[in-house]
């Protein structure tokens, strides 16, 4: 966790920590039952956990190099109904991306190697724009002001509560999700056509219904969320399923080419989803919400 949280700071906030993912500290909490995954509208189910609301799993990267601390804050946000990814630096952070889709960074600014503000400066200027919570040493008022002229959207000093750190990833996602309509849908529209994730329905330029299987609704839907981004097979399994690919899985691949079949005027020449060689897949029609 950086090489400035030492002593009885740093010890303090590990027994904070083993407090709470070990159950001992439950001020306002209710015991977690089931939550749904922002990715693929799964419903998982936790044990012995603990949801402060929480009825939406997000998908969190853990940047600190303090194993300790990435366990213990990794298994804390786990309880409260989040997937979380753990890297102890930059590079398992970029392997960790190139993998993976994900909703927040938790980001330490003192770690071996490149650092937390180039590691932040870098995210920011990438065009997924990940939103970063960015993790400093007490008292460094600097480091908190350059992080976020970086581009990092909230910051925590060490040592931390962990429901601080909750409560600030809670207001972070809030303000970083994408917007819906007041019951809670969303509807793209691209090129004529029409879908909508409240009534799960896809419609033509024509006005026409057109069937779509889940796993196709759920893939289109992925690429409307992120036009004009390139997802690659494993990103793109991760959002619709929760999971990651083995090196078999070509579920994608088929989906993909069943859905072009029903969108694309000659799936054999896509206009709308073209294949990025040796990135994966890319929307390039222009995307509209309602």
């Amino acid at each position: 966790m950086g090489g400035t949280i030492k002593g009885r700071r740093f010890r303090g906030m590990s027994r904070a920590l083993r407090n709470v993912t070990q159950g001992k500290e439950k001020d306002g909490a209710r015991p977690l039952t089931r939550y749904t995954s922002l990715h693929g509208g799964k419903t998982l189910f936790g044990e012995g956990g603990y949801a402060c609301g929480m009825e939406q799993s997000a998908h969190l990267l853990l940047v600190d190099d303090d194993k300790e601390i990435r366990e213990l804050v990794t298994g804390f946000l786990q309880k409260h109904g989040y997937r979380v990814t753990a890297a102890a630096d930059g590079k398992q952070m970029d392997k960790a991306l190139e993998s993976g889709l994900f909703d927040l960074a938790i980001l330490d600014l003192m770690l071996p190697g490149e650092d937390g503000l180039s590691i932040c400066r870098r995210l920011n200027a990438d065009e997924r724009r990940l939103p970063i919570i960015m993790l400093t040493a007490m008292g460094e008022d600097m480091d908190r002001i350059v992080g976020l002229e970086m581009g990092a959207d909230d910051y925590i000093a060490k040592p931390f509560n962990p429901r601080e750190l909750l409560a600030r990833i809670k207001a972070v996602l809030r303000r970083s999700a994408p917007a819906e309509t007041p019951g809670g849908e969303t509807i793209f529209g691209f090129e004529g056509w029409v879908l909508d994730t409240g009534r799960r329905t896809l419609t033509d330029p024509e006005g026409a219904l057109v069937e779509l299987t889940a796993g196709e609704f759920d893939l289109l839907a992925a690429f409307l969320e992120r036009p004009r981004r390139v997802l690659n097979r494993d990103q793109l399994l991760d959002i619709t399923r929760g999971r990651m690919a083995s090196p078999f899985d070509r579920s994608i691949d088929v989906q993909l080419s069943r859905l072009r079949k029903k969108i694309e005027p000659d799936h054999k020449n896509p206009a709308f989803i073209k294949t990025i060689r040796g990135g994966g897949y890319m929307l390039t029609a222009e995307v509209v919400r309602h």
